[in-house]
């Protein structure tokens, strides 16, 4: 029987499929996740203080996909971890806890707090493209992002890993972050992108701008996992349109050693999880192909 299992560095995965950022955020649905068959969950992003985020309508529907301005809404993080993390926990599978911050010791305290917290690794948000002075804005900087990781992976025990969107410096932030000692490059987060009503000539989000998700993104992930997977000898976790074991499989192809899902469990269900395990034991089986590491990156031509 062809296996599933996969490793992130240290952490062992019972399957390449993970919960994205930001899809659940309450710790009982993070525990359905893990029940229903994803091999590790994501945490909505954390910060030090609470933040209400964006008022009303914070997500659209569009052709090929939702476009999101949240705005790192959550309850701050020492609520959260307290309250939420030991739900997800009983689900009996990795929970990884993803943070935002604004700076290096946002950063380092926020890590910490989740490790204290049991968390089983950590995510690094350097990726929103919608909250000022967050996310994409540092992500796009080599050198804070080299920084940010080393700081942070200096005192943390369990991996550390870092999501990145896409920009024209995503290979150099990228190996910025390896260099600084990160476990593994999570690629990639949502695209900037806006939606109008022209009827009311208005933004349909009360944001403005937010991010684009789910199948319109996949193919531009694709690719940006295929160059990481060149470039970085740290594994690679797809993120963007996995919505089947087809679109899972590309992503292994192109050389993540697991995906995540996203919009996919808003359109298809907790079920998802489980279809595209099926779906790529088959693949497998039928291609004569023993393990997950044996896919990886085996994109010919």
């Amino acid at each position: 029987m062809s296996s599933l299992t996969v490793r992130l560095g240290k952490l062992r995965l019972k399957n390449p499929t993970l919960l994205a950022s930001g899809i659940l955020c309450q710790g009982s649905l993070l525990r359905r996740a893990l029940e229903e068959g994803a091999g590790g969950v994501v945490t909505k992003s954390l910060t030090l203080e609470r933040r209400k985020g964006y008022p009303t309508p914070v997500v659209v529907g569009v052709r090929g996909g939702l476009v999101n301005a949240v705005g790192l809404a959550n309850q701050g993080a020492e609520e959260y971890l307290k309250q939420e993390l030991p739900l997800a926990k009983k689900g009996g599978g990795p929970v990884i806890v993803s943070v935002a911050g604004g700076e290096t010791k946002e950063f380092v305290r926020l890590a910490s707090m989740a490790e204290e917290a049991g968390a089983d690794a950590v995510e690094l948000n350097l990726s929103c493209p919608h909250v000022g002075g967050h996310g994409l804005e540092i992500g796009k900087n080599p050198r804070m992002v080299r920084n940010i990781v080393r700081e942070t992976k200096g005192i943390l025990s369990i991996p550390l890993y870092v999501k990145m969107g896409y920009s024209d410096k995503l290979l150099a932030s990228s190996l910025s972050a390896e260099e600084g000692g990160a476990d593994g490059v999570v690629a990639i987060n949502t695209l900037p992108a806006m939606v109008v009503d022209v009827y009311t000539r208005r933004f349909v989000l009360s944001h403005g701008m937010g991010g684009l998700s789910g199948p319109a993104l996949h193919p531009v992930a694709l690719r940006c996992v295929y160059e990481l997977h060149r470039v970085l000898s740290v594994p690679v976790i797809g993120c963007g349109g996995v919505e089947d074991w087809k679109t899972a499989a590309e992503f292994l192809l192109a050389g993540a050693r697991a995906v995540q899902v996203g919009s996919a469990v808003g359109t298809r269900g907790l079920g998802v999880f489980s279809e595209i395990c099926r779906g790529l034991s088959n693949y497998l089986k039928r291609e004569g192909i023993e393990s997950i590491d044996n896919l990886v990156g085996r994109l010919e031509g």
